[in-house]
């Protein structure tokens, strides 16, 4: 895990799901020129499920097989590492066999069989938090993860419920978190959904994304989460509260001018 947290931020980025082998392709080479432009190390996301869609009707991904060999075709042609989520135990040894990040979803975060499986993988596991859990309340997932004898797990904060369809960020999650002594990611993106928003949809606002990772990195998180779409008004996924492809790299420049001031003062 140290090769991927340093002194510098961590950026996971790409599509909420994959959409079709060649948007990936596309996607996966542009976030990674980006990423060397901006002097970032990148991991490339994408979902083969998503299991937790709002709708039976809504679009859910190419599935375990055909998924995990098109993000397996990303490692091979890019040289990056890759994440994507787990939904079943059954699912995790094949998953280990691809990604290099195996990531427990925020609904799933309390899930004990699926934390230990993912842990006895020896991969890096990161854990989101779950909208209805607090701060403190991770510390129980990183020791079920630890109980495997796993100690690399990261954290992400994708906001908590706020009433109905709304999510708030409470900044001081991401200091808590940290002094559990695993790496804090910042899901920018997650952060802007409303659940359930469009009924049979999930809607989201993608303008307050740069505001919420200004904030968060100014408060010393080690890695941004981003989905990131070059279309994002007609992604089949969370398309509201994903950001532009085009809207990036300016976004990435200005927070790792924070992110220099920020740890100069550490």
């Amino acid at each position: 895990m140290k090769d991927l947290f340093s002194d510098k931020l961590l950026l996971i980025a790409g599509p909420c799901v994959i959409e079709s082998e060649e948007h990936v392709m596309m996607m996966a080479c542009e976030l990674k020129r980006i990423a060397a432009r901006v002097g970032v190390k990148l991991v490339f996301k994408a979902s083969y499920d998503k299991a937790n869609r709002t709708s039976i009707s809504s679009y859910r991904g190419p599935g375990l097989e055909r998924g995990l060999a098109i993000l397996e075709k990303v490692k091979r042609k890019f040289g990056l590492p890759v994440l994507s989520d787990v939904h079943e135990v059954n699912q995790v040894e094949s998953v280990a066999r691809v990604l290099d990040i195996i990531q427990i979803p925020a609904f799933l975060s309390r899930q004990t069989d699926l934390l230990v499986a993912a842990g006895k993988t020896g991969k890096v596991v990161n854990i989101k938090k779950a909208q209805f859990s607090a701060a403190e309340d991770m510390k129980n997932a990183i020791e079920k993860v630890y109980s495997t004898g796993n100690k690399q797990v990261c954290l992400t904060e994708r906001g908590v419920s706020f009433g109905y369809n709304r999510l708030i960020v409470d900044m001081r999650s991401l200091p808590i978190m940290r002094s559990f002594g695993a790496p804090v990611i910042f899901d920018g993106t997650h952060s802007v959904q409303e659940p359930g928003g469009l009924g049979k949809s999930t809607g989201g606002d993608r303008r307050f994304v740069p505001y919420l990772c200004r904030a968060a990195v100014a408060a010393g998180v080690d890695g941004l989460f981003l989905e990131v779409h070059d279309n994002p008004d007609q992604a089949k996924s969370d398309g509201p509260n994903m950001l532009k492809l085009a809207d990036l790299e300016l976004l990435l420049k200005t927070l790792i001018e924070i992110d220099r001031i920020v740890k100069n003062d550490y």
